[in-house]
């Protein structure tokens, strides 16, 4: 195959959300096959020499919030907050002009950017761009505006028409669960490529290191403490408090839960919420997302900071009782690391992944006694946790390892640029 000189393409890359780190494995496959990657995002933890970093392309960038501040729960817009449209859709397609040329883009990958309209004039400089350029392009589609309840008011129905995603028949689409693949062509009338998330099922889990070894002290842990890990952000769809209800009905005071990813991309609010839930329910909740990152580190006081990959070590059982998930990450990582887990029976988990013949502890909708002593004999029975955890790795590795994800990207990469593969 032709080495492609690939870009991608997102409001960040940076941290631990999904679209981050699945965008990642999609870089290590294509590195895999000798493409070159280079970086554009208002926020990057990438090397400089690759990357084009647009302040402005990020969600929270003063004036995508102004912008968002005026077009979300409403349904008329002033003619300022058109013109600010326009005027920062302009400059972005600008820059990403020149992250093109800077790096002699051969093929896009837009992760996100035009599926849900965090910054609005960024997908639609993306959408001009794709029309005044002649540069192969793939969106990789994560979670639509139309899945979520905020996005459903507003005031820029032209715009979510045009660019979330365009119609542009030079680009190629790509959803990761079924449900996208009917909806968007139900709404948008385009055909799509089904890419479920993955992991490197085909190389085992690291051990733990020497690095790691003080972890769990230093995030306030006893040896003999029962770890339930929630490895999921703190937004209100993470369903965090079924987390901390789990916890409750099972009164042992030696069950810990640790959360973690951060808060903040939906404000605070839901974060206060738990942590007064938990006190008043007597579960011990630890937020640790200021020790875990993307990357381990030692700061300017020589204070270690750690990765998701150290922290599932220590994890008993992992806790998914999300209300909506777009594919999930995290039920993949808990496989991935041979974790028991609970599960909400979320749409796309009842469509595309419950179907596999995983075994997990699942709940609708919310937790009962029941469910808390299913857990409870899944803690206390190590040989059934080991039977249950090397089954669904079996089924994982099947369905969802690089090696199912580089099969589907090497056909749609010669797809797209016109080849027979």
């Amino acid at each position: 195959m032709e080495t492609e000189r690939i870009g991608f393409l997102g409001t960040r890359f940076s941290g631990t959300d999904g679209v981050s780190l699945e965008a990642i494995k999609w870089a290590e496959v294509l590195r895999r096959q000798n493409h070159k990657l280079f970086w554009y995002g208002g926020r990057l933890d990438k090397p400089d020499h690759l990357s084009y970093c647009a302040p402005e392309a990020h969600f929270q960038h003063p004036e995508v919030q102004w912008i968002n501040e005026r077009i979300w729960g409403r349904t008329k817009r002033a003619p300022i907050v058109s013109r600010r449209i326009r005027d920062l859709s302009q400059y972005l397609k600008e820059t990403i002009w020149d992250f093109v040329r800077e790096y002699d883009i051969s093929l896009l990958i837009v992760e996100n950017a035009l599926t849900i309209p965090m910054n609005l004039p960024l997908g639609v400089a993306i959408a001009e761009f794709l029309l005044e350029s002649e540069v192969p392009a793939i969106a990789h589609h994560h979670d639509f505006y139309w899945e979520r309840s905020r996005f459903m008011v507003n005031a820029v129905s032209d715009y979510l028409e045009m660019a979330f995603p365009p119609r542009e028949q030079e680009l190629h689409h790509v959803v990761i669960n079924q449900n996208a693949k009917d909806n968007l062509a139900w709404r948008k009338g385009v055909s799509s490529h089904l890419i479920p998330n993955v992991l490197d099922f085909e190389k085992p889990p690291p051990e733990s290191d020497p690095y790691a070894k003080d972890l769990r002290r230093e995030l306030g842990l006893e040896q003999d403490d029962i770890v339930f890990l929630q490895p999921t952000r703190v937004v209100p769809r993470k369903g965090i408090e079924h987390s901390i209800q789990l916890l409750s009905l099972m009164e042992n005071p030696k069950c810990k839960l640790v959360i973690s990813h951060e808060s903040g991309d939906e404000g605070y609010e839901y974060e206060y919420m738990l942590r007064g839930l938990a006190k008043r329910s007597g579960v011990d909740l630890h937020f640790v997302s200021s020790k875990v990152g993307t990357q381990r580190n030692v700061n300017d006081k020589g204070e270690n900071s750690y990765n998701l990959w150290d922290l599932y070590p220590l994890a008993d059982f992992v806790t998914y009782p999300s209300l909506y998930e777009g594919f999930g990450n995290a039920f993949l990582e808990a496989v991935y690391f041979k974790i028991p887990m609970l599960v909400n029976r979320y749409d796309i988990f009842m469509r595309d992944i419950e179907p596999k013949g995983f075994q997990v502890v699942t709940m609708d909708g919310f937790v009962t006694p029941d469910v808390a002593e299913r857990v409870s004999r899944l803690i206390e029975n190590d040989e059934a946790r080991r039977e249950v955890a090397e089954h669904n790795y079996q089924i994982a590795r099947r369905y969802y390892s690089y090696k199912v994800l580089q099969q589907k990207l090497d056909f749609l990469i010669h797809t797209k640029k016109g080849e027979t593969p």
